[in-house]
């Protein structure tokens, strides 16, 4: 199975397992190495070449290329198995199966911090662009340039965090990056959640059309160097990112500094990629070619792996098929359970002009949420491979950040609990349709802007493919129906899911949708410290439902700046687990792997990183 989150990505588990995943080739391993975290038999001989194939998570494909990515492709598929592939960031995360930098696949030194922590120093290593020119400081300089100037339209932006709290930048030679920030800020906070963020881009991109020649880099008065210019930069990068039938043949997207390079890019989603020979970092490709393969469908992905010809080297196994693990493994595969440092839940439209005003009542967002039988669905429809999601702050992988109230659920499964929360607040039932009756903001009243009459018929839109989240919501409305609660489902494609669930305000007409669950929830990265203002701060980029509280920017903003920041995560994690923001849903693991016993090298990233330049076949 497989799924997709933000980093949106789908879990393949239920459909397979998750919707976003990597593809592989085949693969044994049992030793570890200092990069890849994972090795094969000492036995195996290694094997140079060959081409791996990727199995993607169903209706997941890669569909935007430019790292500067907006909340509408802000997903796992795009960024940790698409993007990084060709553009590295300037810090890469996941050594192994553990959720922490990995200064070894980093494209910077780690970082200085002086002057009471209001100063980062940054040192490049040394790496090459594939057009033949030197990454420099000045490639940061443009990221920056280019967000600051349209950093509303970036997924990952916080208002009040990257790039606000950056007073200013500056490259004092072609090696180092200083940034001199607005206050004291937590080392490791700002290291894992803001210079996490940062790819640097090649010059070459700092033109507004394909006309123009690629620009010498260091040539004065570049268009990203005025804010009018570095929009209208941005406005042809994201344009060109939107014509994905070009994607493996335009001048920009060529230019890579990562291990690989795209050979062929199909608008389904096919990616092929070879690698590039001017990769200046570690470990250098040694498969000759890697294919990413799209499937609308889990069972459609099973069907060819379970052929056993060799068509799907690294793919998935659904839930729903799990009484043939003992088959895949005797075909060549080995079984390996997939766990990203995530968690899963579904949104609320705060802003719908319906039923925003009810979502942002308490009791109700209670009612809905003692409708998800975690456990029951964990061990009937995930079978098992999957934990509980209580708060923002994931329980697995075994992590030193979730803490007690995180791993309690504070609004168990209860149709009668749910009932009793809708009508001791003004609501009663209305031909099996809970119907405010009370409106007004009394404690026994529906609520502020809840008008008399409403009738609970509300919209959820839910990512197809996946066998185990149909089964979720299916049990979901019936168990909502039992409360008065009239839920009418649909299925949409995982990018059609978290397309319609954009941010947005009650006077668009986009602002129609209600509820929306790509089925994956969030993965922490390129954000990897679980603080979530990128998820729930006001106005955040990522705050797909528009949530907006107070005291939950106060609590954020703590996390980023307190001398205590375990005491500050834990007053943040226990406010959203009790508030609900989202409706918290059972977090799959990614995905259970089926790996095939002749690749090696492989590892399972817990920020769900594809690293295939370490993967390689044995006999």
């Amino acid at each position: 199975m497989k799924k997709t989150s933000r980093r949106r990505s789908a879990a393949i588990i239920g459909t397979t397992a998750a919707a976003a995943m990597l593809l592989a080739a085949c693969g044994s391993s049992s030793t570890t190495n200092s990069t890849s975290g994972s090795g094969t038999s000492s036995t195996a001989t290694k094997v140079k070449g060959g081409t791996a194939y990727f199995a993607e998570g169903p209706g997941a494909s890669p569909n935007y290329i430019f790292p500067l990515t907006p909340s509408t492709n802000f997903s796992v598929d795009n960024l940790a198995q698409f993007q990084i592939l060709m553009y590295r960031p300037l810090y890469f995360f996941g050594v192994g199966n553990k959720a922490e930098i990995n200064p070894s696949l980093s494209v910077a030194n780690p970082p200085v911090y002086s002057n009471n922590n209001k100063t980062v120093t940054i040192t490049l290593k040394k790496y090459k662009w594939s057009d033949g020119e030197t990454l420099t400081s000045r490639d940061v300089i443009f990221w920056m340039n280019l967000l600051k100037a349209n950093k509303t339209a970036w997924a990952a932006y916080v208002p009040g965090a990257f790039p606000d709290n950056v007073v200013s930048y500056s490259a004092p030679n072609a090696s180092t990056v200083v940034f001199q920030l607005n206050k004291s800020y937590s080392p490791t906070w700002f290291t894992y959640n803001e210079l996490s963020q940062i790819t640097p881009l090649p010059m070459a991109w700092d033109r507004t059309s394909l006309s123009q020649p690629a620009p010498n880099p260091t040539a004065p008065n570049l268009p990203d160097t005025t804010t009018a210019g570095a929009q209208s930069v941005y406005k042809f990068l994201n344009a060109q990112a939107g014509d994905l039938s070009t994607y493996a043949t335009s001048p920009i997207w060529s230019v890579v500094d990562g291990p690989w390079k795209l050979s062929s890019f199909t608008t389904a989603g096919k990616a092929v990629f070879v690698p590039n020979p001017s990769y200046s970092g570690p470990v250098k490709p040694s498969l000759s070619q890697f294919v990413e393969l799209p499937f609308t469908q889990a069972s459609a992905e099973f069907n060819v792996l379970r052929a056993g010809n060799g068509a799907i080297t690294y793919g998935y196994l659904p839930v729903t098929d799990l009484s043939q693990k003992s088959y895949v493994e005797s075909i060549g595969y080995k079984v390996e359970p997939w766990i990203d440092f995530g968690f899963n839940y579904w949104v609320d439209n705060y802003n719908n002009p319906t039923y925003g005003p009810l979502f942002q009542q308490l009791y109700f967002r209670q009612a809905l949420q003692h409708l998800v039988d975690q456990p029951a669905w964990i061990s009937s429809f995930l079978k098992g491979y999957g934990v509980p999601s209580y708060s923002p702050v994931p329980l697995a992988p075994a992590n030193p950040f979730a803490d007690a109230k995180s791993k309690t659920n504070l609004y168990p499964y209860s149709v009668s609990a749910a009932k009793n929360l809708l009508t001791s607040h003004g609501w009663k039932m209305v031909n099996g349709v809970m119907t405010c009756e009370s409106p007004g903001t009394g404690a026994n009243q529906c609520g502020k802007g809840v008008t008399k009459g409403l009738a609970l018929n509300l919209n959820l839109q839910y990512a197809s493919g996946n066998t185990s989240v149909t089964q979720e919501m299916d049990a979901y409305q019936s168990a909502a129906k039992q409360a008065g609660i009239n839920i009418s489902l649909s299925s949409a494609s995982f990018n059609t899911v978290i397309t319609n669930a954009a941010p947005c305000k009650p006077t668009q007409a986009s602002c129609k949708w209600e509820m929306e669950n790509w089925a994956g929830g969030w993965e922490y990265s390129p954000d990897n410290y679980p603080s979530g203002g990128e998820l729930f701060g006001t106005g955040s980029g990522s705050n797909f439902g528009s949530y907006s509280s107070a005291e939950a920017d106060k609590l954020i903003a703590a996390t980023h700046t307190s001398s205590n920041p375990q005491a500050a995560l834990n007053a943040y994690q226990d406010f959203m687990a009790e508030q609900l923001p989202v409706i918290y849903q059972p977090s799959p693991d990614y995905a259970i792997s089926l790996i095939s016993n002749k690749l090696g090298g492989v590892t399972q990233n817990p920020y769900l990183n594809l690293t295939p330049e370490t993967w390689y076949f044995t006999k």
